[in-house]
């Protein structure tokens, strides 16, 4: 009897637990916990994405080079749809029935209840005929997001564009969502986080015809959008599209520093693109035209992708190692027989007086200097060997950020090359000679550089030894924050004073009378400091080459012009370079340089290069 009471009071006790559960978990399902309620009034609600205002991107002086537009996405949930006019529809957005049909089904593989991007990027005048009549097709709505727009049309290798998502950078980011677009190149890709912002959401009520009624719960469950940090160029707009305009019908390159901050100025991809070709419906088109069938490769960054062989502008770090390294002075001379001559080797140079010092040789850029320079640097008895030589010259040319990435704020930069000591031994034997790389005493051989590299070493020698990172963001956001290592000098491994009789030189090519090759860079009362440069070229006709800086004390821009198949450095790379310098410092081209101006202008090389190879020249 007392067992049946106890089992009693057991089940009982039991029975009571479970219904006090069940009242407790009623209670916190439809007073305190809102998830079921929310779910079940899916049918009656809608979430729409609120994208952020992506940052705007300043020019250094403040100019607007992006800013945003208006877009119209048009999204399809599949279990809303209800029969329809698929002709009326079609009709209204310009598109085929079968594009209908793959659409649904697109959305439908992607998900029955979560909305997807039909049809993307609408205009605003076919927004606004469809929004009159959405009501006649469930399902459909239309979500608001912004496109970017280039008031300036210039720059668009260094701003970037946007593309849609990857399913792998879906899965790698979990920020994006199918549809949205992200930074593929340029400002846009390195400072995507910075510029994007922080998407919200807004939650309406809909009626069954999936018109909007009002914000859902007066706004309880919204998340406000957070707008992207504004971004400021170290851009000066008026001299990229300074240089864009003289490097027309030209391949090549300009980069412009300002040597005391690191500070792209200018930044100059020949053949470049509209920029505004890659916003709207028409981007998918325009990138594979431009991939596929244009063969001058505008989307190519010559600037930092571009290897090329320096040339004769090397012959300044030959200089500079070899004065560091104390196996020439200043007034070291050698000769001159219209070139270098060991055994049956010969190097050619042009006619010019001889001997010559280190001064003149740079004026006059003579290759039998630099070919002894270069070997007395290898064979000098202070390393013991040839091998050990090199070994010490290669450290100090790559102290001038050759052969590495100089880390700049942009996407795919290229490292270039500089041989090792490794590459000679498996090339020729153990114990190679001198001869065997005397290319790379006039920048030729197996010498790899980016434009940007040839730019970062004038700076560094405008600056007698030191570099920053070149950079072409010079503040992000309102407390305009940049990241420390772009504020760091980076020494190389010469001392300061060895500086001065290179610069000496440089000026000479510049005003030095007969024989100084940059003659067309000089500027009324400022001194330009420079180095003409002619890169051999078996397939076609020869590069022209030019680096400079000025004025010489204080300078404010470091500058290098390499221009495809430009014949002489003279000829094209130093008069540009001179009207960019001119363009920066004074704000406008002197009347009696307008000639060279013109002449710069009108040459098309690209065309003419295009001809001669049909034999047609007109």
């Amino acid at each position: 009897m007392n067992n049946f009471s106890n089992r009693k009071y057991i089940i009982g006790g039991i029975f009571i637990l479970v219904v006090l559960i069940f009242i407790i978990r009623l209670f916190n399902l439809q007073i305190i916990d809102d998830t079921y309620k929310l779910s079940a009034e899916n049918n009656s609600q809608r979430q729409v994405t609120q994208y952020p205002a992506r940052g705007l991107i300043y020019d250094r002086n403040g100019k607007l080079l992006v800013y945003n537009q208006a877009a119209y996405d048009l999204m399809l949930i599949p279990r809303q749809l209800e029969v329809f006019d698929t002709t009326d529809f079609c009709q209204l957005l310009g598109i085929e029935k079968l594009e209908l049909i793959e659409g649904i089904a697109k959305a439908k593989h992607y998900s029955y209840r979560k909305a997807s991007i039909f049809l993307k990027q609408l205009s605003s005048e076919r927004y606004a005929v469809l929004q009159e009549k959405l009501y006649k097709f469930p399902g459909f709505f239309v979500q608001t997001r912004t496109l970017r727009k280039y008031p300036l049309k210039s720059a668009a290798h260094a701003l970037g564009y946007l593309r849609e998502v990857t399913n792998q950078e879906i899965k790698s980011d979990p920020y994006f969502r199918q549809g949205d677009y992200i930074g593929k190149s340029g400002i846009e890709r390195t400072y995507e986080k910075e510029l994007r912002g922080e998407k919200g959401v807004k939650i309406y009520w809909v009626d069954v015809f999936n018109r909007i009624k009002g914000s859902f719960r007066n706004g309880k469950f919204d998340e406000k959008a957070i707008s992207g940090k504004n971004l400021h160029s170290s851009l000066d707009i008026d001299l990229q599209q300074y240089g864009e305009l003289l490097m027309q019908n030209k391949k090549g390159g300009i980069v412009a520093i300002e040597p005391h901050t690191g500070e792209i100025l200018a930044k100059v991809s020949s053949p470049g693109y509209d920029p505004e070709m890659f916003v709207g419906r028409a981007m998918n088109k325009n990138y594979q035209m431009m991939v596929q069938n244009d063969s001058l490769k505008p989307l190519f960054d010559r600037t930092m992708q571009a290897l090329y062989p320096p040339g004769s502008i090397f012959k300044l770090v030959n200089a500079l190692v070899a004065l560091q390294e104390n196996v020439i002075s200043p007034a070291t001379r050698f000769e001159c027989h219209s070139g270098y001559h060991v055994g049956n080797f010969t190097m050619g140079c042009h006619s010019h007086a001889s001997p010559l010092d280190l001064r003149h040789a740079i004026q006059q850029s003579c290759n039998a200097y630099f070919a002894n320079v270069f070997r007395y640097i290898l064979e000098s008895p202070k390393f013991g060997s040839v091998q050990d030589g090199y070994t010490a010259w290669r450290k100090d040319v790559t102290s001038f950020g050759f052969g590495s990435e100089l880390g700049i704020d942009l996407p795919n930069e290229k490292t270039g090359s500089i041989p090792t000591n490794e590459y000679y031994q498996t090339k020729y034997r153990k114990n190679w000679r001198a001869l065997n790389a005397i290319s790379l005493a006039i920048g030729q051989g197996e010498l790899q550089i980016t434009p940007m590299q040839m730019a970062n070493m004038v700076a560094a020698i405008a600056n007698r030894g030191y570099y920053f990172i070149p950079h072409i963001v010079k503040a992000v956001g309102e407390d305009g924050v940049l990241e420390k290592k772009y504020l760091e000098k980076h020494y190389t491994s010469i001392d300061s004073s060895n500086f001065i009789p290179v610069i000496d030189g440089m000026e000479m090519v510049i005003t030095g009378g007969e024989g100084s090759t940059g003659a067309l860079a000089a500027i009324k009362d400022i001194r330009v400091c420079g180095k003409t440069g002619t890169v051999q070229n078996s397939d076609e006709a020869d590069h022209s080459v030019f680096v400079a800086f000025a004025p010489r004390e204080n300078p404010k821009i470091a500058i290098v012009v390499y221009v495809e198949n430009g014949v002489w450095g003279s000829r094209y790379a130093a008069p540009i370079s001179g009207l960019m310098i001119e363009k920066y410092l004074n704000g406008e081209i002197a009347e009696n340089k307008k000639w060279i101006e013109k002449r710069m202008l009108e040459a098309d090389l690209i065309n003419q290069a295009a001809a001669s190879s049909t034999g047609v020249i007109e």
